[in-house]
């Protein structure tokens, strides 16, 4: 079925789990299976009484530590109601039958934690851990296994074909025939923690990297999803064309078309999501509740349940709040301040409504002088990059900076572990002088909020017997720091153009082709009835955005529109440009287009050079840059724009001083599009050329702020690369980087200051 497209709210909460959910299972139309680091998995069935909710039907118990990956078996004469497989901490791997809810069969061979479930095409379980391995299991027996990667396998799971794909810590998906890697897809940044099957169209999959990427079976990259702002742990895809995600950043966000429609918070990180048949998603919570969500009215919760939802994550919201370091609700009241304080300029931090306020005492006037309210930096935002290292999990993982040329180190630390004990034992694993551990304690410290930790001086070191550092002793100059927060660098993903009046569009291309009907001299360029009726039904097509995965395009239909763009009038050719533009967003469009460009040598590129000549229309030089910028959605279509890069630019040089402000925005996202692009390929030489370009945009006065602001994001982007930013300091980016910091604009201070933390890094 497929779901009415709207707004998700809440439909009911699964409450039972005492620990977070990891895992969800949809089995069939009998029920949802979740699993919990409560060390249980529970069965829910749809609640008789209570119409579309849920109620908690079996429990199963038999792992000794947490649970994770689920997977039905449907019902069959083994199995009347169906089985179910769990994995979990214990390197485990159940069967069990779901009508008892009892275990009946154990399997054990993987040495660590199993991350990973499916069934095959012969019925067989195939499990996934970070032992590296891939297990196939039949009647309780292993009867195969092999290292599928180097590093922990995350997930894995089974194509309609048949073939497996994994998902690992070492940042790639493999495809598997057997025991046989067909093919390795490289792109992602971090470890792939979720994959699944998007219907019809390719493989969906979640990373640490904080984004989502679509791949075809063929290794290309059909699309990428930005927007979590931390690790993603599961994507989900329905039959209509909608992607679910949920994140580390306690969102759960539904996706149409590679474009986030809905953010639906949370009280707590988002282990697992799914789609139910019928469209509705279900979420599992790092607060032991299992969510599910409706588009449907007459499945959402009454008013009293969602009012209960909106002040559970208002509490929690609440909780999570930070100053200085220190939770908001720990925080003493305003009675703190009635107690005088011990000498002049003490100062103490109170809870005043949702704020933490800052005092001094004043000893000549023994009183308590307001400072100002204490704020703190983005929440978690070094720890919460992964908490995920070599497959093992911790509270915090930190990026460690040593300096002196050194790279970045890793450094694993959990809120139970003593300071002392963890910095003397990673000084070890990583070779570095035992001298650096006071840094690496003050720095796990300063970074989990716990400078109220009592330093104990007596502390003898475990590993050397020396004494503790002492305080006011010498120090390291270039010890240990966390790196610079930076919030719009670098950028990730490209930016696209998808929004479009196909009413206007097929309007304008039907009234100029009358000018040419009744023009003796261009009537020959005219369509008859036949084309224009193929020109509204590609209309149609890319106007059906929910069926992308699945519509097709005829090769005639792309060698008309190619063939209307090289023929008719320059004047004339804007609302065709156009529809060129949608259809490379379409995936089986840009593919065929993608296959006339090879055989008609750069058809796009004389396209670019006809309206480009001067005077150039400002309706052709906006359509034509717009279609350029969607080009970088597809991964195939990258050679051209690298080659012609410079063609490229140079054609729409003259747009940073247009008075348009669409042309100025789209010409400054061709160019961070081109940034993303450049630095990804290493191409020094684009990237000084794309520099230059970006300059100029944000020199100019009369720019849109959104044009200058994405100007800005693509040099900061690419003065990551040491080369660039020398370049960058000789066009005075220091100058720019001041103007901006002191924009109105937040966005634009923001940009400002990233860009003097990159200058202030040596």
């Amino acid at each position: 079925m497929e779901p009415e497209f709207g707004e998700y709210r809440l439909s009911c909460e699964l409450r039972g789990h005492e620990d977070d959910v990891r895992g969800i299972c949809v089995c069939g139309d009998a029920g949802i299976a979740t699993s919990s680091r409560d060390r249980t998995v529970r069965f829910w069935s749809l609640d008789p009484e209570k119409k579309h909710n849920y109620m908690m039907s079996k429990i199963m118990l038999g792992h000794s530590s947490f649970v994770g990956p689920l997977a039905w078996i449907a019902p069959s004469e083994s199995f009347p109601e169906g089985g179910l497989v769990s994995g979990g901490m214990d390197t485990l791997v159940l069967l069990w039958d779901l009508k008892t809810a009892e275990k009946v069969q154990i399997m054990k061979g993987h040495q660590l934690q199993v991350t990973g479930l499916t069934i095959d095409d012969n019925g067989d379980i195939v499990s996934s851990s970070v032992d590296c391995t891939i297990r196939r299991w039949r009647n309780g027996q292993s009867i195969e296994f092999w290292e599928a990667h180097k590093a922990a396998i995350q997930a894995v799971t089974k194509l309609p074909s048949g073939e497996l794909i994994t998902g690992s810590s070492d940042t790639t998906l493999k495809l598997w025939r057997g025991k046989t890697c067909l093919h390795t897809f490289v792109g992602h940044t971090d470890t792939v923690r979720g994959l699944a099957v998007m219907p019809g169209l390719g493989i969906l999959s979640a990373s640490h990297d904080g984004l989502i990427r679509l791949w075809a079976i063929t290794g290309e990259v059909l699309m990428e999803m930005v927007g979590h702002t931390s690790i993603v742990y599961s994507v989900d895809a329905h039959v209509s064309g909608l992607i679910v995600s949920g994140s580390e950043d306690c969102f759960a966000k539904i996706w149409k078309d590679g474009i986030c429609v809905q953010s639906i918070e949370h009280p707590g990180c988002i282990w697992d999501v799914k789609f139910l048949k019928n469209g509705d998603i279900v979420t599992a919570c790092s607060d032991g509740v299992v969510r599910i969500w409706t588009v449907h009215k007459d499945r959402t919760a009454d008013s009293v349940g969602l009012e209960a939802y909106a002040s559970q994550l208002s509490q929690y919201k609440f909780s999570r709040k930070r100053v200085g370091g220190l939770k908001l609700e720990e925080l003493p009241g305003l009675e703190a301040l009635q107690v005088p304080g011990t000498n002049d300029g003490q100062t103490k931090v109170v809870r005043e409504g949702d704020n933490g306020v800052a005092y001094s005492w004043n000893l000549t006037e023994q009183k308590w002088d307001k400072i100002g309210e204490v704020v703190d930096g983005p929440e978690d935002s070094n720890s919460m990059k992964s908490a995920v290292l070599d497959g093992v999990q911790y509270d915090y993982v930190f990026d460690v900076d040593i300096g002196d040329g050194e790279p970045i180190r890793k450094l694993p630390y959990n809120r139970s572990d003593n300071p002392y004990a963890t910095a003397d034992k990673w000084l070890l694993k990583e070779s570095l002088p035992l001298s650096y551990r006071q840094q690496i304690v003050e720095f796990i410290l300063q970074n989990t909020g716990q400078m109220d930790f009592t330093l104990d001086t007596s502390f003898r070191d475990p590993f050397t017997g020396s004494s503790a550092y002492i305080p006011g002793g010498p120090s390291i100059t270039s010890g240990a720091s966390a790196k610079p927060i930076l919030k719009h660098i670098p950028k990730k993903g490209m930016l696209f153009f998808d929004a479009a009046q196909f009413d206007g569009i097929l309007k304008k291309i039907s009234e100029f082709n009358n000018v040419l009907m009744s023009d003796p001299g261009q009537n020959s360029l005219s369509l008859n009835e036949l084309q224009l009726s193929r020109l509204t039904s590609v209309v149609k097509i890319l106007k059906d955005t929910s069926h992308y995965h699945c519509s097709k395009f005829a090769d005639a239909d792309i060698a008309l529109l190619l063939k209307l763009l090289k023929s008719w009038p320059v004047a004339l050719m804007f609302p065709a440009i156009d529809i060129l533009r949608m259809i490379i967003l379409h995936p089986d469009g840009a593919n065929l287009l993608f296959m006339h460009t090879k055989d008609q040598n750069d058809v796009l590129i004389e396209i670019i050079k006809k309206v480009a000549v001067t005077p150039a229309l400002p309706a052709n030089i906006l359509t034509t840059i717009r279609a350029v910028t969607n080009l970088f959605k597809h991964s195939y279509f990258y050679p051209l724009l690298q080659i012609h890069r410079s063609e490229v630019l140079d054609a729409f040089s003259s747009c940073c001083s247009s008075s348009n402000k669409n042309i100025q925005v789209s010409y400054s996202t061709l160019v961070l599009n081109y940034a993303v692009l450049l630095i990804e390929k290493k191409d020094q030489e684009g990237q000084s050329h794309v520099l230059s370009a970006a300059f100029e945009i944000a020199e100019e006065g009369n720019q849109d702020v959104d044009s200058k602001f994405r100007a800005l994001v693509a040099i900061g982007s690419l003065m990551l690369e040491d080369s660039m930013k020398r370049i960058a300091m000789d066009f005075d980016v220091q100058s720019i980087a001041k103007i901006a910091k002191d924009s109105k604009e937040a966005k634009i201070a923001e940009i400002g200051a990233d860009i003097e933390l990159l200058l202030k890094q040596s």
